[in-house]
């Protein structure tokens, strides 16, 4: 792929001396953008530092986003990462690593052309609007539960269930199983290093999540097996019987799942989150949006595509790799080195999106990347835009008067931001609103 020569300049906003530029911290993850602003001013490409210590290459402005998004020298495969690389980043242990990192997000063709053939049915768009009057059920459902008057944490009453409980639905998941996951598990995909104080809990997550998944395999293949006309149509029946005519490996079978059950609802979680603490921080727009509802159904998805724009909970992609030295964009990325899109620095780009910085729920054209591009575009876009659609809906008509909490320690201001090194949002949320309709 050709590509513009853009020669690389310092990041101002690093003090100096400091390079590679850090990517952590409870003030860059309250709010990077000031940072990716310097970022993409400064060029394309830079050095950056992550929490384990690792050095990756970071992709700021929309143009180079979409191009290395598209880029086919780059692959996810993890094989491709040098010994610098699986020393520092690669610390999820073994043998989990080995079962349950061979998913859709870290394959190249062939293999992930015919990985992902298996999921796209589940997660059509004809299929999801179908699902979508039993999505808004589930948000009444949850709704229903919190407080008639005063207010709620809409994390631990709202955002933390409401995508998961979806997710079982639309990938066959047994109600008896979904009852059983613990939401902890899904901070496996925040690793800490093999000396950090967390690391036994961190194990501990992954051997149960690991045990879980065997859980949930076997009972889809005994599902299959029965008379009891569970065909194993569902996308796990789907996946498991693929495992049994030798499609999928049983890491893959596994690492599938995992990806589902992860990656497949807590990013809705986040991005609920972050959406709502937007809206929170602009009240004139979410009473605007608000009084739309009833009168325009288009202004929903609109504000949605603004949302998902403004402030994306998958924050920064996973890695990529250049499989021997390559330029990119003017620097020289050696093979193995980690190259990392920043889906929000790009999605703030003023070449793309006039006055990006502003939220604007009419904004149209919107062409943002909070799902990715190319090959890797996220298969389940369709589903998240459908859940997110209906979640701000029933939240928004449902408790009127929705702002800030003002409770002491609960302002917008002081909301503690998840440490993820890839993802935004909040694990707590507290709001106050009128009553409960």
């Amino acid at each position: 792929m050709q590509q513009d020569h853009v020669t690389p300049q310092r990041c101002p906003y690093a003090p100096a001396g400091a390079d590679p530029v850090p990517l952590y911290g409870p003030e860059y993850k309250r709010d990077p953008y000031p940072l990716y602003r310097q970022l993409r001013e400064a060029g394309p490409v830079h050095r950056v530092e992550f929490p384990s210590g690792i050095h990756a290459w970071l992709v700021t402005g929309h143009e180079a986003a979409h191009a290395t998004l598209n880029d086919p020298r780059l692959g996810k495969n993890h094989a491709l990462g040098n010994a610098n690389w699986r020393r520092l980043a690669s610390i999820m242990p073994e043998p989990q690593h080995s079962r349950l990192q061979v998913h859709l997000l870290h394959q190249d063709p062939p293999e992930h052309t015919s990985m992902r053939r298996l999921v796209l049915d589940a997660f059509a768009p004809r299929r999801v609007e179908a699902l979508r009057p039993r999505f808004r059920r589930i948000a009444d459902e949850l709704v229903d539960a919190l407080p008639a008057t005063g207010g709620a944490d809409l994390v631990a009453g709202f955002a933390a269930h409401y995508p998961f409980r979806v997710l079982a639905e639309v990938i066959g998941l047994p109600a008896d199983l979904a009852a059983r996951f613990d939401r902890d598990w899904g901070k496996v995909v925040q690793p800490v290093g093999p000396n950090d104080p967390g690391r036994p809990a961190y194990e501990a997550r992954l051997r149960g999540l690991q045990t879980y998944i065997a859980d949930v395999v076997a009972r889809k293949r005994a599902d299959a097996d029965t008379d009891s006309g569970r065909d194993g149509d569902d996308l796990l029946g789907r996946l498991v019987r693929a495992h049994g005519e030798g499609v999928l490996s049983r890491a893959e079978l596994d690492s599938m799942v995992f990806q589902l059950l992860v990656a497949g609802q807590e990013p809705v979680t986040n991005q609920i989150t972050t959406m709502l603490v937007t809206l929170l921080r602009h009240p004139e727009q979410l009473a605007l949006l608000r009084d739309r509802l009833e009168e325009d159904e288009a202004a929903l998805a609109r504000a949605v595509e603004e949302l998902l724009r403004h402030d994306a909970a998958f924050e920064l992609t996973t890695w990529r790799f250049f499989a021997e030295d390559a330029d990119l964009f003017g620097t020289t990325v050696p093979a193995g080195d980690s190259v990392i899109v920043s889906l929000c620095a790009a999605n703030r780009d003023e070449a793309r999106f006039p006055d990006a910085d502003r939220l604007d729920l009419d904004r149209t054209p919107n062409a943002h990347l909070a799902f990715g591009h190319g090959a890797h575009y996220c298969p389940g876009a369709a589903l998240a835009r459908a859940e997110l659609q209906v979640a701000l809906s029933a939240l928004l008509t449902r408790l009127p008067g929705l702002r800030p909490s003002a409770e002491p320690g609960d302002a917008l201001d002081e909301l503690a931001w998840i440490p993820a090194v890839l993802a935004r949002g909040v694990n707590r949320l507290p709001v106050a609103y009128d009553r409960r309709h």
